[in-house]
């Protein structure tokens, strides 16, 4: 709005309504703040703070009273004020300390502000006033009457109010006075008196006011009420300790021994036994004093009690004492497991570290391996080995940061985390904590639990870790972490970072013999109540068992078909059979029926546009067969099989490399315009991705189009790039185990990858032929069978 000049006010006024004294046409305006509307007929005291406010005042007896739309605002505009608003005449002015003014006004008529003729160094508007309609019957004079009623209910019901108020009520015979004096004492919000003050019907008005005094009439009794409950409780508290002080006492008298009393002594006790430090010991003995002063069986009282059992229960002192025998150690390992040399060796260092240095801190051992290959159990061997008790956690699939520090003790059924669950069910503070599948931890809304991992697993922050349960520190340091993992991509960067990765590979169809016959088959003819009298199964059995009826990394499918084997088995001794049995190769189709997987040759015969190549998942290796198919079409390229990204635009890559090399290979360039290929890649149910795939899809790409077949006995891995050139791809000694049990003779590698051999046992290379590849064109010199012997497409 546009600041208007400043104006004279002139002694022009309007016509007064009877005897009232003339208000002039021009008033000085005064804003309202603090909830305020004043009423005609009311005679109140004001203050006033602002400048402008303060120079109205100065300018005559007479302002006009404006109630503010947003009491919030400091200085108003003109906008922010409402329209409608009470002529007073100003009785007192008193000046108070720091400029401020405190004055007596009496509200004269109600006015309309027309306009607004000055804004600086005050506000003065034009107004008009507003006749108040006057009604009489008996209809109104029974409406006062219940006003009246009304208004005396609240005061009686509301403390605030002073009763003197109803004296001058009583005494009242106009309508619209009666209004106009109840409003303004009334705790209700300002556009609900400003509603009243701009009804100009005194009827009307009353019948407003009626509903609101109802409105408040129930306020206060539901009010009442929630006071009265609340000083019942109190005064019911206050009643159960006096009786239980005086309880205590006579129990004193008569030698007894109150439960409650002895319930604290013992947590006192317990505190003094737990060997806590000195800051958890004094926050202990502070929630003890706390429960002796509650009542016994309030909900707090049960919140205490628990957290207190948490406390005293943790083994904060109690450990257990380590037997670091290197050579005792070596012989643990060696009889719990077969195999794993590398993996065996690294544990051998890591405890031979510690029996030199005396402490355990150092970087937290993570497993990383297919399933079944024994990351679990020989953690429970060092574990036997150090004489520690073992502890294990399973992450897997948790997504709550809770589950790891606990909730805070504000919920209702909180608990600490798993860590220091663990800890307390081990007894000790020095365990051997398994943390397994740490890569199937997931993130959500709650938080990531693999952060909250960080500072357990830190041997730098892990002397003082913090449950939200607890709200005290807890040393960690003495605990030996170990994570296991199937994969390490999904692993927390962070804590990655914060672990050693010991690499498991794949046990080889002789460790797998070997294991079988030493550890496996003895444990599921004792765990099926067989004896070696009862029951012998030959080795040919069991490699018929490794080679037809299972196909991983691990053994964990080779126990359950050997349980199988066991239970059927026992099933024949409990029917009354007690002849020995002795399960041969060719007994094994009778109980296990006909077999799962071929062994031998991957492919039967040389075969067009199918090449087999080599993939590594977190079950381990695997052989991948790769095909191809040419349709009469546009020049599309389809690709099917649930691949991924980096998988698809290895397809991609190896589809342009052969258009253009196309000339080079025979093929005429224009059939790529009118041919369509697609690319599938069996167990379409299965992801696939990566982009160790590139040569073998430009392989069977290649034979597709050049009439080639690929040798049968041949399987590669490598990355392609559109030079042709083959890079280092990893997973090598997984993929070459899968390799050797599906037949494969021969194994087309990078030539950077010639380095990963020495991870290969010695037997599996005998069996094996290797070729290290630089280019694409040496695979497929190698891998297709030259044109004129192409007989099998």
């Amino acid at each position: 709005m546009p600041r208007k000049k400043k104006v004279v006010l002139e002694e022009e006024s309007i016509p007064s309504m009877g005897n009232e004294p003339r208000i002039p046409e021009l008033l000085p305006v005064i804003p309202l703040r603090d909830n305020q509307v004043v009423f005609p007929r009311n005679m109140l005291p004001l203050f006033v703070g602002r400048e402008k406010s303060i120079r109205a005042l100065e300018q005559g007896r007479q302002v006009l009273l404006v109630a503010q739309r947003d009491v919030s605002i400091e200085e108003p505009e003109t906008t922010d004020l409402y329209t409608v608003g009470t002529v007073a005449e100003v009785m007192q002015i008193f000046r108070l300390p720091e400029g401020a003014v405190r004055i007596v006004i009496e509200g004269l008529a109600r006015a309309r502000v027309r306009s607004y003729v000055q804004e600086e160094p005050f506000l003065v508007a034009q107004v008009q006033l507003l006749e108040e309609t006057r009604e009489e019957g008996i209809e109104l004079q029974a409406l006062m009457r219940s006003v009246c009623r009304q208004y005396e209910e609240i005061v009686n019901l509301d403390r605030n109010v002073p009763p003197e108020l109803l004296q001058g009520i009583r005494h009242i015979d106009d309508p619209g006075e009666l209004a106009d004096q109840i409003t303004p004492n009334l705790p209700v919000k300002t556009d609900v008196k400003q509603d009243l003050l701009e009804t100009l019907s005194s009827r009307r008005r009353l019948e407003k006011l009626t509903a609101v005094l109802s409105r408040e009439t129930e306020i206060l009794h539901i009010e009442n009420e929630i006071r009265s409950r609340v000083d019942r409780e109190i005064s019911e508290s206050q009643r159960e300790f006096y009786l239980r002080e005086r309880l205590k006492a006579i129990q004193q008298e008569l030698g007894e021994r109150d439960e409650r009393l002895s319930e604290i002594e013992e947590f006192r006790e317990k505190i003094a036994e737990a060997e806590m430090p000195p800051e958890v010991s004094e926050r202990a003995l502070k929630e003890v004093d706390r429960l002796e002063k509650m009542p016994f069986a309030t909900p707090e009282a049960v919140v205490v009690r628990n957290y207190l059992d948490w406390l005293v229960t943790l083994p904060w002192a109690r450990r257990t004492e380590d037997r670091l025998d290197i050579t005792e150690a070596e012989a643990v390992l060696d009889e719990d497991h077969y195999g794993l040399k590398r993996v065996k060796e690294r544990c051998l260092e890591f405890l031979a570290v510690c029996k030199l240095t005396g402490q355990m801190k150092g970087p937290i051992l993570c497993f990383v391996g297919p399933p079944g290959v024994g990351k679990t159990s020989i953690g429970k061997s060092i574990a036997r080995a150090l004489g520690r008790k073992f502890i294990r956690v399973s992450l897997g699939g948790i997504r709550d940061e809770a589950e790891i520090r606990g909730h805070r003790r504000t919920y209702i059924g909180s608990m600490p985390g798993r860590v220091i669950q663990a800890i307390r069910q081990a007894g000790t503070r020095n365990p051997v904590f398994m943390l397994d599948e740490v890569d199937k931890v997931g993130a959500d809304f709650r938080g990531d639990p693999t952060a909250a991992l960080l500072e357990a697993l830190d041997p730098e922050q892990n002397t003082a870790f913090s449950d939200h349960y607890l709200e005290v520190p807890f040393d960690l340091s003495d605990v030996m972490f170990i994570t296991t993992a199937n994969l390490l991509d999904p692993i927390h960067p962070a804590l990655k970072d914060r672990m050693e990765v010991i690499h498991f590979p794949g046990y080889t169809e002789a460790e797998k013999l070997e294991i079988a016959r030493r550890f496996l088959v003895p444990k599921q003819r004792e765990a099926h109540g067989l004896s070696s009298d009862h029951l012998v199964i030959t080795d040919e059995a069991l490699v018929r068992l490794i080679r037809e009826y299972t196909r991983e990394a691990g053994v964990r499918n080779l126990e359950r078909e050997i349980a199988a084997i066991c239970r059927k088995i026992a099933r024949r001794i409990a029917s009354g059979n007690t002849d020995p049995i002795r399960v041969t190769a060719d007994d094994v189709p009778g109980y296990l029926g006909p077999r799962q997987y071929r062994y031998g040759m991957a492919e039967e015969h040389d075969e067009v546009a199918v090449a087999l190549g080599l993939s590594y998942t977190e079950f381990g290796g695997d052989v991948l067969p790769i095909e191809v198919i040419l349709m009469r079409g546009k020049g599309n390229l389809m690709l099917t099989g649930q691949l991924g990204d980096v998988m698809k635009e290895s397809a991609q890559a190896a589809h342009s490399w052969l258009r253009a090399r196309a000339q080079q290979l025979g093929i005429d360039e224009e059939v790529f315009g009118r041919t369509d290929i697609h690319v599938h890649v069996p167990a379409g149910a299965v992801p696939k991705d990566g982009p160790s795939a590139g040569i073998t899809i430009a392989t069977a790409l290649a034979s597709a189009f050049t009439g080639r077949a690929v040798r049968k006995e041949i399987a590669m891995t490598g990355e392609i790039t559109l030079r042709g050139r083959v890079l280092p791809v990893g997973g090598v000694k997984e993929k070459v185990l899968a390799a050797h049990r599906a037949g494969v003779k021969r194994i087309v590698l990078p030539e950077e990858n010639d380095k990963d051999l020495e991870e290969i046992p010695d037997n599996v290379r005998g069996d094996l032929e290797f070729l290290f590849v630089k280019s694409v064109d040496e695979v497929l010199a190698a891998a297709l069978v030259p044109s004129a012997a192409a007989g099998h497409a």
